[in-house]
């Protein structure tokens, strides 16, 4: 096992008692032994970094078991809902996700959280076959980040058997996803609406406007 890896298993014991903190990173260190200097190297925000390994890792099991599944039989929306079951069900305890999100709930820290979420859904759509290359890309990752990060916060106060209420919560919301999905189908078959969505795109896609140097102006 890999310095790195060996680092983020020692913090999980610690994580449900001292959270993703300074505490929880030396703590590790400890256990481990790897030298302080090498563990800073690794992780240079120390325990925030942590926790973004341990959100990774959480996608890296999500895509595995994706591999593995058997879902050609099934509709697209019950493979999106299977999909973030995976990845919910990859976490070791619910106390590691309970405090990375108030980690990511702290403004210095939001955008990394927001950017976690996002790159889990991306990978989600991508495992999937999403090949959309215009503003569909952006929707359907931006509509099932707002349904993942809800689906989340409804598992870490589920308490029914097998979390079957998240379960069914889950498919509530994918239905919804599907449903917008449908009516941008349909939309788009309007020659109006199909107009504007494509000058939406190119904004979007367009490359950033070049900037003056400093000390020049513009002529």
């Amino acid at each position: 096992m890999q310095s790195k890896d060996k680092l983020l298993e020692a913090a999980l014991p610690h994580v449900p008692f001292d959270g993703w903190s300074e505490a929880t990173f030396d703590a590790a260190i400890a256990d481990c032994g790897i030298e302080p200097a090498l563990a800073q190297g690794l992780y240079p925000r120390g325990a925030v970094d942590l926790a973004v390994a341990y959100h990774k890792l959480g996608d890296a099991r999500m895509l595995a078991r994706l591999k593995q599944a058997e879902l050609g039989e099934m509709r697209y929306s019950a493979r999106v809902a299977a999909a973030v079951r995976y990845r919910l069900e990859a976490v070791d305890d619910k106390e590691l996700v309970r405090r990375g999100t108030t980690l990511f709930a702290l403004p210095a820290y939001a955008p990394d959280g927001a950017r976690l979420i996002w790159e889990t859904c991306d990978a989600i759509w991508t495992a999937l076959g999403d090949t959309s290359d215009d503003l569909n890309w952006y929707t359907k990752r931006a509509t099932l980040s707002g349904v993942y990060g809800a689906t989340v916060l409804y598992w870490l106060g589920d308490e029914s058997e097998g979390h079957a209420a998240t379960w069914a919560f889950l498919e509530r919301r994918i239905e919804d996803v599907m449903r917008i999905e449908k009516a941008k189908a349909v939309l788009g078959q309007n020659k109006l609406f199909g107009d504007l969505l494509g000058r939406v795109t190119e904004a979007v896609r367009a490359p950033a406007p070049a900037t003056d140097m400093p000390g020049t102006q513009n002529k």
